[in-house]
């Protein structure tokens, strides 16, 4: 028999027991309604024993009935045991499945949170690069290599106008077209694999001309094709290297004045050297002057007399005094000239005012229509002003920008024809400091003008006229080199006041002083 048929013969024995039972229990009861029926019509009949074959056929049946009974009791206890079986395996098949299914949901909840987790870090990774690209203050832009913009950092909207959003996508001359890049030039990067650089870019002229630096890098991978472009403002950097060039240059002058200044000494010296002596050969005072006199027949009295008729002595002393003023602005020379020496001595500011001034007499006479006018100069000084303590070949420097500058000032056309021209010098005592005030009447300032006015290469004159270094090395020199301050303050039109303010003891000579009391 099969696995299959078993549960069937199983179903029939089951089925067939109470048919069986049915048929036992009716042959039972027809032989007690037989034996009834025959009493009831024979009443005096007497009830006859049933013959041994029903009796044979009742006792057989009745034990196949019972064999069959517990047979089928039996089988059933099996089917039981069997059922019970079968629906533990179920059971524990269903539990393995189920503990197999929530472990492979374990692990899917496990990988699904690594997956979460890895993409946090690739998230936060990627804000961190981007924030380190937006706060970066070259403008860097990536490209692909037909030119589309693939990254836009926050230097590039500022420099464009242009959100990233706008930006991405679109070609790269149609969101920045002022930029010095041609499509070749990118072509060329990504073929060869080798960046390209081009420095020093101008864009604009004069004071407002800017400077950029341009590297195109090409993209080093092997799935991703492009390039990306970086420009850097290098716009102070370029003022400084000219600002070093021109102070290069200021110190080649200064020693090729010293050099001049040496050799026009000399000269000068025989000069007012031989004018000493004239004055000396006829002078009526020597005696050795009139045995000489004597010897050719003639008197010194009347050399002197000779001379007065003739003005010589006038013409002597125009040389004389036109010597005495060059060997002050040689001597001047000569102290400027040494810039190089920064060594803080007390210095009268007065006479370094007027040293200046000496210096600066050449740009005085001031050109106009109907010829030349001279420029007037006011001297207010505070004599109460004790020495301060600074550098007075730079303090010098100082007060001669400042005075060039009220010079061409005057000379502005938009002005026009200076009218009494005037400059003012003024000294004077603060609390804790010494005011040195440089006034003039010319045109004035604009404010716009007076917020860039000591800023490196800032110049309102035409290109090759003026480099915009005077103001700003002056600044530099009154607050870095002297712990001062420099103030202007002007009004179109009303003319302009530099205001000049030098500590009357600097934090440095405090603490030399009291170093040095304290070694005493």
């Amino acid at each position: 028999m099969s696995r299959h048929q078993r549960p069937l013969m199983r179903f029939c024995w089951s089925s067939s027991l109470p048919r069986l039972l049915v048929l036992g229990t009716g042959l039972v009861l027809l032989g007690s309604s037989l034996t009834s029926i025959a009493q009831a019509i024979d009443p005096h009949t007497r009830a006859q024993p049933l013959s041994p074959f029903w009796l044979w056929l009742i006792i057989g049946l009745q034990a196949v009935i019972i064999l069959i009974s517990q047979l089928s009791r039996t089988k059933h206890k099996k089917t039981k045991i069997a059922l019970k079986g079968a629906q533990r395996d179920l059971e524990q098949r269903v539990i393995e499945r189920t503990n197999k299914l929530r472990n492979i949901n374990n692990q899917l909840y496990d990988e699904i949170a690594k997956h979460e987790i890895t993409e946090e870090l690739l998230r936060e990774t990627q804000d961190y690069l981007n924030s380190i690209i937006n706060s970066m203050p070259s403008v860097l832009i990536g490209v692909t290599r037909q030119g589309t913009v693939t990254h836009w950092n926050a230097a590039a909207s500022r420099a464009t106008d242009i959100a990233a959003t706008e930006a991405l996508g679109r070609h790269l001359f149609e969101v920045y077209p002022d930029l010095p890049v041609t499509e070749t030039i990118i072509h060329d990067t990504v073929d060869s694999g080798v960046p390209q650089v081009n420095e020093n870019i101008q864009h604009g002229s004069g004071s407002h001309s800017r400077h950029t630096d341009l590297t195109i890098y090409p993209l080093l991978s092997s799935e991703i094709t492009g390039a990306v472009i970086r420009l850097d403002d290098v716009t102070m950097r370029v003022r400084i290297e000219n600002m070093m060039i021109q102070n290069e240059k200021m110190m080649s002058l200064g020693e090729l004045a010293a050099g001049m200044a040496h050799e026009i000494n000399n000269p000068l010296s025989a000069i007012l050297h031989g004018i000493q002596n004239i004055y000396r050969r006829t002078s009526p005072e020597l005696e050795q002057n009139h045995k000489v006199a004597q010897s050719l027949n003639i008197t010194v009295e009347d050399v002197q007399a000779y001379l007065q008729t003739r003005d010589i002595f006038k013409f002597l002393d125009g040389i004389r005094e036109a010597g005495d003023r060059s060997a002050k602005i040689v001597t001047n020379m000569l102290e400027f000239s040494r810039s190089n020496s920064r060594s803080h001595k007390p210095t009268d500011i007065s006479d370094l005012l007027e040293h200046s001034l000496e210096l600066a007499r050449n740009s005085f006479e001031l050109k106009t229509p109907d010829g030349s006018e001279q420029l007037t100069i006011h001297k207010n000084f505070d004599t109460k002003i004790p020495p301060i303590n600074c550098s007075a070949a730079e303090m010098q420097q100082v007060f001669l920008n400042l005075l060039r500058n009220a010079c061409q000032a005057f000379t502005n056309e938009e002005y026009g024809a200076p009218l009494y021209p005037t400059i003012t010098l003024t000294t004077k005592l603060t609390k804790d400091s010494a005011c040195i005030e440089v006034e003039d009447n010319g045109p004035g300032m604009a404010e716009a003008v007076q917020r860039h006015v000591f800023e490196p290469f800032f110049t309102t004159k035409e290109v090759g006229k003026g480099t915009g270094l005077g103001l700003s090395v002056t600044y530099f020199i009154v607050t870095e080199h002297h712990d001062g301050t420099i103030e202007v303050e002007s009004q179109p039109g009303k003319g302009t006041k530099f205001i000049i303010n030098l500590p009357l003891e600097r934090p440095q000579d405090l603490t030399v002083e009291a170093l040095s009391s304290q070694s005493d």
